[in-house]
């Protein structure tokens, strides 16, 4: 199997991806190995990740109960790689575990150095985690724009833990439920307030969205789209927003959001009214949402 690069942002959001708990939980989904030092490790490493372990003749040692071929992710890392070429104990790790996975080992882009650096709070020194603390670690917003966009649930918006973790200050509610929570503190919230139904109107808000959205990251803010529960109309707004503001045809926007978080399901309704605006947004029709992922 094949190799290849991953972005920091994508290994944030492969770490938070949930459906009723934290899918770092299931055995099968992702393996962080960390091909630095030990102590270096010691020190510090992404959490869940294990130390790379190696043979008297200096071959890798797969780690124990971990099933390579059925592993859905990968992930190496070393101290600041961003690239496949050239030699080194993270090139090792991916060379053998390539040999037996069926989907490509991924190579973090800037390794910890980077990961650590843009999100601090994913450092541990852990080592060992019980299946009773991986379903109850914390799952943060996933990460749409690096740095700028956000999208979650009620929950994850009302955290002070994790807005805080990632500087977030403007929010867009799209849930059914009201701010009150946000009152005390520096917060701007566009506050919507739609039913998740196949007759509730989002298409009259995607505008003002756009333009909240838009004015927020251009004054340097990070900004979180969320409902109640970050499936159906989060994932709705945060495609009208890349229409509207990056003016992406909705099968890309689509396609982005759900490489973000892949339990998105905008309902029928959503999806209608997100191709009337991407009509009014580029000037036509550029998707076909009679096809059957829609």
């Amino acid at each position: 199997m094949t190799a290849d690069l991953c972005e920091q942002s994508e290994l944030y959001n492969i770490i938070n991806q949930r459906v009723r708990v934290p899918r770092l939980a299931e055995c099968n989904y992702l393996c962080l190995i960390d091909a630095r030092t030990a102590g270096q490790y010691n020190a510090g490493h992404i959490i869940t990740a294990r130390h790379a372990k190696w043979d008297s003749c200096d071959n890798f040692i797969s780690p124990p109960n971990v099933e390579v071929e059925g592993m859905r992710y990968i992930v190496v890392y070393d101290g600041n790689s961003s690239s496949l070429l050239g030699e080194g104990p993270a090139r090792k790790c991916i060379k053998a575990l390539a040999e037996s996975s069926l989907y490509p080992v991924l190579l973090l882009n800037g390794g910890y150095e980077k990961f650590s650096t843009l999100y601090p709070f994913f450092r541990t020194q852990t080592i060992l985690y019980t299946i009773k603390e991986l379903e109850s670690l914390p799952t943060y917003p996933v990460e749409i724009l690096q740095g700028q966009l956000y999208m979650g649930d009620y929950k994850q918006a009302t955290s002070y833990a994790i807005t805080k973790d990632l500087k977030i200050s403007a929010f867009v509610n799209v849930s059914d439920q009201n701010c009150s929570l946000f009152e005390k503190g520096h917060k701007t919230v566009l506050d919507v307030r739609v039913a998740n139904t196949t007759q509730a109107n989002m298409y009259s808000s995607f505008d003002t969205m756009c333009s909240f959205v838009g004015s927020r990251l251009k004054a340097g803010s990070r900004v979180m789209i969320f409902s109640t529960f970050g499936i159906s109309r989060s994932s709705a707004a945060t495609m009208a927003v890349l229409i509207g503001h990056l003016k992406l045809p909705l099968k890309e926007a689509w396609d982005h959001v759900l490489r973000c978080k892949n339990s998105i399901r905008p309902n029928r309704g959503f999806v209608q009214q997100l191709s009337d605006w991407e009509k009014q947004s580029l000037g036509q029709t550029v998707t076909d949402i009679s096809e059957p992922k829609y």
